[in-house]
């Protein structure tokens, strides 16, 4: 089984180192457990940064947050065995999954069509989404540099959109999705530098956070 990287939300290791890294490697038990709604928001706003921001600025914290934890444990596990060149990391009580050049759900040069490799995996993230409704999701699309930037970023509104568009074809609830953007090429996850960190930097992102009904049944659950 693929090990899946996590980031904790221990408040004061933020403070502390001023890090991302310092909040990195929280056992599972840690995740989601400790920290209330104030200090999760706080965190996300010390932190920042879209998807990983705002998923640590949802978490609930305490029991529920522990009991949303475990649940989001076992989907992370399910989508990086299905799609093993994925980027999964349990972010707070969510998760954020890379599809880049590596995992099969890429784009092409220009291009916001989905290859058939592409369909094939998101058909098994469908499913995984399908097998686990109570989540809220974001989708982020990315280019590479290349090109004019604000042609860019209505070239990733289109990828994140057709990622968006597909996983609804395959059964995903439409009132799911809770934003689909396009960020151009903010954000490079590699200097823009090589073809091959160019394609590595055209890629879409999803942050998955728990909606209402799974917040609700953990802190009934943990009560």
């Amino acid at each position: 089984m693929k090990k899946i990287a996590s980031i904790s939300l221990a408040l004061a290791l933020i403070l502390s180192f001023g890090s991302c890294d310092a909040i990195k490697n929280s056992n599972k038990t840690q995740r989601g457990a400790g920290i209330g709604v104030a200090a999760g928001a706080l965190v996300g706003g010390l932190i920042g940064g879209n998807i990983q921001g705002a998923l640590i600025g949802a978490a609930i914290g305490g029991a529920a947050g522990g009991v949303i934890g475990h649940q989001m444990d076992k989907q992370a596990n399910e989508i990086s065995e299905a799609v093993p060149g994925a980027e999964v990391k349990r972010v707070g009580e969510g998760i954020h999954v890379v599809f880049d050049d590596k995992s099969g759900v890429n784009f092409a040069f220009d291009s916001a069509e989905l290859t058939a490799d592409a369909k094939k995996n998101l058909d098994a993230v469908a499913e995984i989404f399908i097998e686990f409704p109570d989540t809220r999701l974001m989708i982020e699309g990315y280019t590479d540099s290349v090109g004019n930037e604000d042609y860019n970023l209505k070239l990733s509104e289109r990828r994140a959109k057709a990622v968006e568009k597909y996983l609804k074809s395959h059964g995903v609830s439409n009132s799911r999705f809770e934003s689909v953007k396009g960020y151009g090429e903010a954000k490079p996850r590699f200097p823009n530098d090589t073809k091959e960190n160019q394609a590595k930097n055209r890629r879409v992102e999803i942050g998955i956070a728990a909606n209402e009904k799974m917040i609700q049944d953990a802190k009934a659950q943990s009560n």
